[in-house]
C-alpha cells in the first residue's frame, strides 16, 4: 500500500468520530480512539465496535484497534439467551431489533454472529468514506485491470482489518487482493470470506448508489465450493439510506438493517417472497448485438411495457428486487461480450440473498448457487428474479427451463 493511500486514509479519518458501543466518547488517555472528531452537519453519532489489540495492530486508522467493549458482549449474550442451545431456533426475529439482538436470535453460532457484527462496523465506516470521497481521478489499477478509485483501497483495507480483528476469519480475499490471505482465525469454527469492497466504484463520482458484497464460507476453503455452501451472505448499500442486507443459511428470509442517526443498525424489513412484477434491470446490453436470444428477451420486456430500473450498479439493481419483492436482473454474455461478473465475489453471495428472499437465480441452465467455484476469478452470466422471470430467462436463451413449469400470465404491474 502506497504512502499516498495512507495519507488519504489519514485525511479522511480526520473528519470522523468514534464512540464506544454505548455511544460514550473514548478518551485519549490510556485507550486510543478509533477515529477523530468529525465536522458533520448532522449530529448523528457513529458508534464503533472495536477489537482485541494484538501485536500486529491496525494501520488504516493510524492507531491500534482495541478490545470489544464488555457492554456489547453483554448485549449480544442477553439476546442470545432467547435462542435454543440447539440448532432449532425458538425466538422469532422481529422488526426493530438491533443487529446484535437479531443475530442472537437468528443463529446459535457465536463466532458467525461476531463476524457479521464486525463486518457491519466496517460497512458503517465505508459509508462515511463514500459520502466524503473525492473522485476527481482514479488512483490505480487493480490486479484484474479494472480502474480503481482511492475509496476502493480504503474500503478494501478496512474490510480486511475488520475480518482480522473478528478473530474468527481464517482466510479472506477480495477483487482487489484475489489471493486468499491468512486472517489468523481457526479452521474449526472459523470462516473464509470473499468480498467486493466497493461494487460500482466507477459511479461514485456521479453520486449513484454503490455497495459492498461479501459471502461467508465455513472453514478454510474458497475454491472447490459452491454458493450453496455459504453460511451467510450480505451487502452494504450506500445511497440516500445506508443499509446492511444479510441472509444466514439456517435462518429464513433476507433481512434489511437501516443505519440510524444514533449509529446503530435496526432491523427494518424481512423478505421471504419475490413475486411477479414488470420491473427489469438489463445489464450488458451490448451483448444483444450478437446474441439474438438476449435481444429477444429484451424486446419482450419492452413490448410488455416493463418499467426500466437500471443504475449500472449491481448492488442497487439486485437490492431493488429484494426490497420491491418483484422484478428481474440480467447480465448475459455473447461471442464478443464476455462475462464480467465474478462468481466468488459477486454472483454467489447475491444469489444467496435473492434465493433466501424467495427468489431464484440462474446462469441459463442452473442456479448460480450450484456452480462450483473452481478458481477465484471465475466469471459467469446471471439472472436474478421471481420464479416465472427465471423460467422465461432460461427458456428464451436455451429453449427450456430446469424449473419445468409454464410461464404464468397475468403479471401485475
Amino acid at each position: 500500500m502506497s504512502q499516498s493511500i495512507f495519507s488519504a486514509a489519514t485525511t479522511m479519518e480526520s473528519s470522523m468520530v468514534a464512540y464506544s458501543c454505548s455511544s460514550t466518547p473514548l478518551s485519549r488517555g490510556s485507550e486510543p480512539r478509533l477515529m477523530s472528531r468529525p465536522s458533520l452537519a448532522s449530529p448523528a453519532r457513529i458508534p464503533s465496535i472495536t477489537f482485541r489489540q494484538t501485536a500486529k495492530e491496525s494501520s488504516i486508522y493510524g492507531e491500534p484497534l482495541r478490545t470489544w467493549p464488555k457492554s456489547c458482549a453483554r448485549r449480544m449474550a442477553s439476546a442470545r439467551k432467547a435462542s435454543s442451545n440447539s440448532s432449532t431456533l425458538v425466538t422469532k426475529c422481529e422488526l426493530g431489533d438491533s443487529l446484535e439482538e437479531f443475530l442472537g436470535k437468528a443463529t446459535p453460532n457465536k463466532n458467525l454472529a461476531r463476524l457479521m457484527v464486525c463486518m457491519g462496523e466496517a460497512l458503517r465506516t465505508i459509508a462515511f468514506k463514500v459520502r466524503t470521497a473525492s473522485c476527481g481521478a482514479t488512483a490505480c489499477i487493480n490486479t484484474f485491470g479494472d480502474e480503481q478509485l482511492a475509496v476502493d483501497l480504503l474500503a478494501n483495507k478496512l474490510l480486511f482489518e475488520s475480518l482480522r480483528y473478528s478473530h474468527f476469519c481464517k482466510y479472506a480475499c477480495s477483487e482487489e487482493n484475489p489471493e486468499p490471505e491468512d486472517m489468523g482465525g481457526p479452521v474449526e469454527g472459523g470462516f473464509s470470506v470473499a468480498f467486493d469492497p466497493l461494487d460500482g466504484s466507477s459511479i461514485v463520482d456521479t453520486n449513484f448508489t454503490v455497495g459492498t458484497i461479501f459471502g461467508v464460507w465455513p472453514g478454510d476453503k474458497l475454491t472447490g465450493v459452491t454458493g450453496r455452501d455459504q453460511v451467510a451472505a450480505a451487502m452494504g448499500i450506500y445511497g440516500p439510506r445506508t443499509t446492511y442486507v444479510l441472509a444466514l443459511k439456517d435462518a429464513p428470509g433476507t433481512h434489511e438493517f437501516l443505519l440510524m442517526d444514533d449509529g446503530k443498525w435496526h432491523h427494518v424489513k424481512e423478505t421471504t417472497e419475490i413475486g411477479e412484477g414488470k420491473l427489469f434491470s438489463p445489464g450488458n446490453l451490448r451483448a444483444t448485438f450478437d446474441n439474438p436470444e438476449y435481444e429477444k428477451l429484451i424486446n419482450y420486456y419492452v413490448s410488455e411495457k416493463y418499467t426500466l430500473r437500471y443504475t449500472g450498479g449491481m448492488v442497487p439493481d439486485v437490492n431493488q428486487i429484494i426490497v420491491k419483492e418483484k422484478g428481474v436482473f440480467t447480465n448475459v454474455i455473447s461471442p464478443t461480450s464476455k462475462a464480467k461478473l465474478r462468481l466468488l465475489f459477486e454472483v454467489a453471495p447475491l444469489g444467496m440473498l435473492v434465493e433466501k428472499a424467495g427468489g431464484y437465480s440462474s446462469d441459463g441452465k442452473q442456479s448460480v448457487l450450484d456452480k462450483v467455484i473452481s478458481f477465484v476469478d471465475e466469471r459467469t452470466q446471471v439472472a436474478y428474479g421471481s420464479k416465472n422471470e427465471i423460467i422465461r430467462f432460461e427458456e428464451t436463451l436455451y429453449g427450456s427451463s430446469r424449473l419445468n413449469v409454464p410461464v404464468g400470465a397475468g403479471v401485475k404491474a
